[in-house]
């Protein structure tokens, strides 16, 4: 049964986990976006190779949304979820998540992530059907 005072939780499987540190923030100590967007391509590369079972790339990013700022020293989580497969597409949400230096966890942001999957000459090719959950 849900209960209404619980916390909520990142949304998939966790993809892709690092430390937010100095040469990536701004003068006022929090981390840029483009950094973290670079983070969550990643985290989502790594799922769509998963399913894919080889080379991706990333093709569009969807409904971004920045929740809260960033700060230095946060351990940066991103949890990425199939939500689609199409014939050489896959659709991925990802989200990040950070716990800062009192051990509090927040989600940060969150986007839509579109993946193809590849040949070695970067064509598009087909989604294995077998791989999709």
């Amino acid at each position: 049964m849900f209960d209404d005072d619980q916390e909520p939780l990142p949304a998939g499987e966790l993809a892709l986990q690092t430390i937010a540190m100095p040469a990536d923030a701004n003068f006022n100590g929090d981390i840029f976006g483009g950094w973290l967007v670079s983070q969550m391509d990643l985290a989502g590369a790594v799922s769509a190779r998963k399913v894919a079972r080889g080379r991706v790339a990333t093709v569009a990013i969807d409904s971004m949304a920045f929740l809260r700022p960033v700060p230095i020293g946060s351990v940066i989580s991103c949890h990425t979820q199939l939500l689609d497969v199409g014939r050489s597409s896959m659709k991925i949400l990802v989200e990040v998540w950070i716990t800062d230096h009192n051990d509090h966890r927040a989600k940060v942001t969150e986007g839509q992530f579109t993946f193809v999957a590849i040949d070695e000459t970067g064509r598009t090719r087909p989604v294995p059907k077998d791989n999709c959950a």
